[in-house]
């Protein structure tokens, strides 16, 4: 019997949110809209900085399976924190909303916690700037197969693919969860990721994955074209599902030959952070459920539109209320 309905694998990063104007962009050298790697001193300056801030668990695929979880089925999340005050904040954070945080924190060792200091422009814009720390040291060894067999879906992060180790943990997780009859599948997670590793991506979405998940950009970039239909048809043409996000022109889903295009409502965002995520958030539910593509890309923007309605990467009311109101469960 599955254990659990979706298993993510990330990045463990505690968001660090705060709001922040233009000029202050300006006068902290912080680059608008785009996420930034940072070192350790720069993060600790950007903290203090910070005038308002809202600290909630983070990383990409943790803020899906949050969002997965919150809709009631069983989950879990496989990622790396120290144990020191930020990564027990982050552990019990995870716990109490509902996941299995699997890897008990990191005891010894330099590098702390991950953590990301977000800046949230009036118009909605956010400015991301990221220690990594602990949390990319991710290997095979932090991924236990007790877990990944009792998985119906696993859902990795695209970040991860940055070291070696990362990889390796991917390529046995997939493995080992389609062989146990479940689905496995990847957040692209950036461009400039798979610009660093483009031949890898390809090669795991065509011969280890059984969906893959990116925004146009992202698609796009995996076969250095502009031709959006193309790096579709070629995405397709070696993946079985593939989910390409358009902002506000909607959500394309393939699967087997099969499209669905689904347009969305076109709102303001009071903070895009986590949109991607929790779409990606309610396609998995509907996958994990077995909904027909179309419901599952309503879910997944039923489910971006709730989370950019106010600050924070993670669902503030009742999606479940949400799907019945518009008659998708």
């Amino acid at each position: 019997m599955t254990q659990y309905e979706v298993v993510g694998i990330g990045n463990a990063v505690v968001d660090v949110i705060s709001h922040a104007n233009d000029a202050f962009l300006g006068e902290m050298n912080i680059e608008k809209g785009i996420m930034q790697l940072i070192e350790r001193d720069r993060a600790e300056d950007l903290y203090g900085a910070m005038q308002d801030r809202l600290q909630t668990p983070g990383g990409s695929v943790a803020n899906t399976i949050a969002g997965i979880g919150a809709l009631g089925l069983p989950t879990a999340f496989i990622g790396r924190v120290k144990d020191d005050d930020l990564g027990q904040f982050y552990a019990k954070s995870m716990i109490d909303g509902g996941t299995d945080f699997v890897n008990a924190p990191v005891a010894g060792g330099d590098l702390p916690t991950s953590r990301s200091m977000i800046f949230v422009s009036p118009d909605g814009e956010r400015s991301m700037n990221t220690y990594l720390g602990i949390s990319t040291d991710l290997g095979p060894d932090d991924v236990p197969e007790a877990v990944t067999s009792a998985a119906k879906i696993i859902f990795l992060e695209g970040y991860l693919f940055d070291k070696d180790q990362g990889k390796q943990a991917f390529l046995e997780a997939s493995r080992q969860v389609r062989a146990a009859g479940g689905k496995a599948g990847i957040a692209i997670s950036d461009p400039f990721c798979v610009n660093r590793h483009r031949d890898d991506f390809i090669r795991m979405i065509r011969d280890e994955l059984d969906y893959v998940i990116g925004n146009e950009a992202e698609i796009r970039s995996l076969f250095e074209t502009d031709d959006m239909e193309d790096a579709l048809a070629q995405t397709a043409a070696m993946c079985g599902t593939v989910v390409c996000t358009r902002s506000g022109d909607g959500v394309t889903l393939i699967r087997d030959g099969e499209r669905v295009d689904v347009p969305v409502t076109k709102i303001t965002p009071v903070d895009a952070t986590g949109a991607g995520d929790q779409f990606a958030a309610g396609f998995l539910y509907g996958m994990a459920t077995g909904r027909d593509l179309e419901t599952c890309g309503k879910m997944g923007n039923v489910c971006a539109a709730e989370v950019i309605s106010h600050v924070g990467p993670r669902p503030e009311v009742d999606i479940m209320a949400l799907f019945k109101a518009q008659g998708l469960v």
